[in-house]
């Protein structure tokens, strides 16, 4: 037997209050927080412990704060000069690579000729090729030209996988600024390359920007080429310098996570500096002209 209720007996479950959904997601938000910071919050506090803190029971804060583990990385092991030669690398391989791909990207986005579309293909192919299949033939070439172990081959080979990556990413921001700007600009007097150093550069700033910090981030966390190219300590880079810290079973936890926070400095400075342009240029990244 099927019993009708009335629409007064119908009773459906009450909206969620806006003050309860709104914290419910500052409960969500300072989950994903915590689970962000926290191995940074480890980071710095293993860094500053005593060695025979680090390997009894784990604690949250240390009994005493030293800075040992600094100065025998700074001192001892000249970890600087890993931190110099990565900044180099990276600060050159970014300027180079941001500076090609802009007219490649442009080229590609602007120009109508032949194989266009199968050469934005190859750049597209090159990048996602996996790195452990190409240094063998990378270190090989390297040797035979004479710039194996120096930093120079070292850029060489990192603007072989920046180079595609930057010019795919600068395709879109290029394509989202409109064609009428260029005409007009070409109209009142400008050249194409005038146009495009006054109009589609600017106005495409946030994306260039965006795609200089993956690029610098890149380079500086490259480890696999590295650790193949380069053989002397003082070519080495921060990551190689860390992955050398490591001798046979040892893991010196105190200068490990030193190295960790004086390695992440640089790139937090950067990201913090220029979280505006990444904000705005991934969102313009992803409009379609």
């Amino acid at each position: 037997m099927t019993v009708v209720r009335s629409p007064a007996q119908l009773r459906t479950r009450p909206p969620v209050r806006p003050d309860v959904a709104r914290i419910v997601s500052y409960i969500v938000l300072a989950i994903a927080a915590l689970a962000i910071l926290f191995p940074i919050y480890w980071m710095i506090i293993t860094s500053l412990k005593l060695p025979r803190e680090i390997y009894r029971t784990p604690a949250l804060w240390p009994s005493v704060f030293t800075l040992d583990n600094y100065r025998n990385l700074i001192n001892e092991k000249q970890f600087l000069i890993p931190i110099r030669n990565s900044f180099v690398v990276a600060l050159t391989v970014t300027v180079i690579s941001v500076f090609i791909s802009s007219f490649a990207a442009y080229s590609l986005v602007r120009f109508r000729y032949r194989f266009r579309g199968l050469i934005g293909r190859i750049i597209l192919f090159a990048y996602l090729t996996p790195t452990s299949l190409l240094f063998i033939p990378l270190s090989i070439l390297m040797a035979r030209m004479g710039m194996s172990n120096s930093l120079y081959g070292l850029m060489l080979v990192y603007l072989t996988f920046s180079l595609p990556l930057s010019t795919w990413m600068l395709q879109s921001y290029f394509r989202a600024v409109p064609r009428e700007l260029e005409e007009q600009a070409m109209i009142d007097g400008m050249s194409r390359f005038g146009a495009l150093i006054r109009v589609v550069l600017p106005l495409s700033a946030p994306g260039i920007a965006a795609v200089s910090i993956f690029t610098f981030t890149g380079a500086w966390n490259e480890m696999l080429l590295a650790l193949v190219l380069i053989t002397s300590d003082s070519q080495r880079t921060a990551p190689i310098a860390l992955n050398y810290l490591i001798t046979s079973d040892v893991l010196p936890w105190g200068p490990l996570m030193a190295g960790a926070v004086l390695s992440s400095v640089p790139l937090m400075i950067l990201y913090f500096v220029a979280q505006r342009f990444m904000v705005n240029g991934l969102s313009d990244g992803s409009v379609k002209g």
